[in-house]
């Protein structure tokens, strides 16, 4: 267990000009990608085989990007694998043409970048200066000494690479379009991206949701502030798609109870299960090789034909 504390903060270490190498279609490397909103880091596009500008293609935009492609690259030896996924959906007709922007996480800025902020903002001051001082098993801080500023980071995507996909690339740019998807802090962030720019993300995939926000689910204010601003900035009722999943191992096993609540919200907001699902995996733990295994499912709900 300690082992999965320290790997699910970790700073991925990669080198940073190893491109992944792909089983179908191709990378497209934007490195050190500047930004005045976060720090730099890459940005690899996923082409699909035959990619054309005769055409337009959705566009799937997914955090952790080092994490997607190519398991010989990444810290753990794990990926996505998500050109496998995509090229097999796409090959049986399963979702509409899709690129996807994998951008990469900061390291050390990572819990900064994806921790929904205005959430954060409503905790007490005492309770905000506690967060700060949680450490990791190893003894490092969770947040690496960076404020809570995802905010920016969703600045970043939506004012600075949404606007570089759209005018390099043959893609739609409309929110029918447009989508958001991650895993973990990725899935927080992803929910918080469509709820802060409906118009912008049509749906939002968000797997293994790391509702507690830390380690620790004890005496913890975090998942309750995440729920109270769930009901408060929902996009409308069945105007979106949006995918939550949780497994029943290791971290994944902290999170049922609140995605139960966060569940019960949707329901009262009255989305149907045509806009929204949950989906338990009993018996999956927390990692790439979990979200590889049902990577289909929320690809095909978000991008179905």
């Amino acid at each position: 267990m300690k082992k999965l504390f320290i790997a699910f903060c970790i700073a991925f270490n990669l080198n940073a000009q190893e491109v992944p190498k792909v089983v179908a279609g191709t990378i497209q490397r934007l490195p050190d990608f500047k930004s005045e909103y976060v720090t730099s880091r890459n940005i690899d596009i996923w082409l699909p085989k035959d990619y054309s500008t005769a055409k337009k293609y959705s566009v799937l935009y997914m955090h952790d990007g080092q994490m997607l492609f190519d398991a010989t690259t990444t810290w753990n030896k794990q990926a996505w694998e998500v050109d496998d996924v995509m090229t097999q959906l796409f090959q049986s007709g399963a979702i509409q043409d899709c690129i996807v922007v994998g951008v990469w996480n900061g390291g050390a800025t990572r819990h900064a970048d994806y921790f929904p902020q205005k959430p954060f903002e409503q905790l007490t001051q005492k309770q905000k200066d506690s967060l700060y001082q949680v450490n990791r098993p190893n003894g490092n801080s969770v947040f690496q000494q960076y404020e809570v500023h995802s905010d920016n980071y969703l600045k970043f995507l939506v004012r600075e690479v949404k606007p570089y996909i759209d005018s390099h690339f043959s893609v739609y740019t409309d929110a029918a379009h447009t989508f958001v998807a991650g895993s973990s802090m990725g899935g927080l962030i992803s929910m918080y991206a469509i709820c802060e720019y409906p118009k912008v993300f049509g749906g939002a995939a968000c797997l293994s949701t790391h509702w507690p926000g830390v380690f620790s689910v004890e005496n913890n204010p975090i998942p309750a502030q995440f729920i109270r601003y769930l009901k408060k900035h929902l996009p409308q009722a069945n105007s979106h798609k949006i995918y939550f999943d949780f497994g029943t191992a290791t971290l994944d096993a902290l999170y049922e109870p609140f995605q139960k609540q966060a569940d019960a919200v949707m329901i009262a907001k009255g989305w149907d299960s045509a806009h929204w699902i949950t989906r338990k995996f009993e018996g999956e733990d927390h990692s790439e090789q979990a979200w590889h295994k049902r990577l289909a499912i929320p690809l095909t709900f978000l991008l179905g034909n």
